[in-house]
C-alpha cells in the first residue's frame, strides 16, 4: 500500500489535519452516550458530511469515525461482533470523500483506548489488548485507509500493544497521547518519558505527539517538551478548541477561529509538523488555521509566557519535565487570550 502520509511528509514542511469528530456529530444530532460508529452504517450521509467538512476547509488529512471501534468499547452497546463491520464502512466513506478531492488527502483510521486498564493495575492482558488492536487495524485496512491513528492514549503499556498490533497488520502508523493531568498522562507519563518509550518501540511511528488534553497551551508545552527530547520522527499537535463550558444545556469550547489561527502557528513554532484540532474544533476554525500557516513563516519556539499570553494559562504550573512536582496553578481573573 502507497504510504500517502510519507509522501505528504516529504513534500511539506507543515501539514493540516482535521479537526473534532464527536464535537461536530453532536452538532448534527447525535446524543450524548450513542455509539458514534453505527452512524456509519445507518447515518452514511451524515459521516460523509463529517469527512468532507475538513477536506473542503484545507486538511491535508482526516480521521474516520472509528475511535471507539474496537471490541472493549463496542462491548457497552452490544456491538461487539461489528468490529469488523463498523470500521470498514467507516473507513471505505472516508477513502470515498478523499479520492473525490481532487487532491491528496491521507485518510487515517481512527483507533482508541480500549477503555480497559491493563495489568498489573487492571485486568486487560498485553496479549488481548494486541489482539483487539489487530481486529481494529485489519478492518480500517480493509476499507482502504491510508494510515492507522492511535489517538487519546494515556498508558504506556496500551500504546506499545497497539504498536505490536499494527505490526501484525503490516500497516504505518501515527500516535498520540493525552496529558491531561498536570501535564501529564493520567497514567503519569511526561512528555520526555513518551519520547524516550517511542525512541525504543520495535514497530516505531511515523509521527507521535499529543492530542486533546486540557487545553491549548498545556497542548503546546508537551510538543516542547517532544521537541526538546531531540525525536527523529514529525511530532504532531492536535489540541482542544479552547475551554468546555455548559451554554444552554450543551458543551462549547470558547477558542474562536482567531485564537486556534495562533495556536496553529506556535504549534509549528514549537516543532509540530502535523497540526490539526480536537475537541471543539470545527471546519471553521481549520480554515482560519490554514489561513494563518500560510501567511507566516517557521519561527523561533514561543516561551511559556508567550504561549500564556497568547492562549491563556496552564492548568498546572509545571508538567514533570523541571523536576518539581505538578502543582495547579493560582488562578487570578479571567484566563487571557480566550473568547467567551
Amino acid at each position: 500500500m502507497t504510504n500517502a502520509l510519507s509522501e505528504l511528509l516529504a513534500d511539506r514542511d507543515w501539514l493540516l489535519a482535521d479537526g473534532a469528530t464527536g464535537t461536530n456529530l453532536f452538532n448534527m444530532g447525535l446524543m450524548s452516550g450513542d455509539a458514534p460508529e453505527l452512524w456509519n452504517v445507518e447515518h452514511p450521509d451524515r459521516i460523509r458530511t463529517l469527512y468532507k467538512g475538513p477536506v473542503d476547509a484545507g486538511s491535508d488529512l482526516f480521521l474516520t469515525n472509528t475511535f471507539g471501534g474496537n471490541a472493549s468499547r463496542l462491548k457497552l452497546h452490544e456491538a461487539q461482533g461489528r468490529v469488523g463491520e463498523l470500521n470498514r464502512a467507516g473507513a471505505e466513506l472516508g477513502r470515498e470523500i478523499a479520492d473525490a478531492s481532487g487532491r491528496k488527502v491521507v485518510v487515517a483510521g481512527s483507533v482508541g483506548p480500549t477503555g480497559e486498564i491493563m495489568m498489573p493495575m487492571g485486568s486487560l492482558t498485553h496479549e488481548l489488548a494486541v489482539e483487539m488492536f489487530h481486529e481494529q487495524a485489519e478492518a480500517l485496512k480493509e476499507g482502504g485507509v491510508d494510515v492507522l491513528w492511535l489517538e487519546t492514549i494515556s498508558a504506556p503499556e496500551e500504546y506499545k500493544a497497539a504498536a505490536e498490533a499494527f505490526a501484525l497488520a503490516d500497516m504505518p502508523w501515527v500516535g498520540t497521547m493525552s496529558f491531561d493531568t498536570a501535564g501529564r498522562t493520567m497514567m503519569g507519563l511526561t512528555s520526555g518519558a513518551f519520547a524516550k518509550m517511542v525512541g525504543k518501540l520495535a514497530n516505531p511511528p511515523l509521527a507521535f505527539g499529543a492530542n486533546c488534553g486540557v487545553g491549548a497551551s498545556d497542548l503546546l508545552r508537551t510538543v516542547l517538551g517532544l521537541a526538546a527530547a531531540g525525536a527523529d520522527q514529525p511530532l504532531i499537535a492536535k489540541g482542544n478548541a479552547g475551554i468546555p463550558k455548559y451554554v444552554d444545556g450543551h458543551i462549547h469550547y470558547n477558542g474562536t477561529p482567531e485564537l486556534m489561527g495562533q495556536y496553529a502557528v506556535m504549534a509549528r513554532n514549537a516543532g509540530a509538523t502535523i497540526i490539526g484540532g480536537c475537541c471543539g474544533t470545527t471546519p471553521e476554525h481549520l480554515v482560519s488555521m490554514r489561513a494563518a500557516l500560510e501567511a507566516s513563516e517557521k519561527n523561533a519556539a514561543p516561551t511559556l509566557d508567550e504561549i500564556t499570553g497568547a492562549l491563556g494559562e496552564f492548568s498546572s504550573a509545571s508538567d514533570g519535565m523541571d523536576g518539581n512536582a505538578p502543582v495547579a496553578p493560582e488562578r487570578r481573573g479571567r484566563r487571557r487570550g480566550r473568547a467567551s
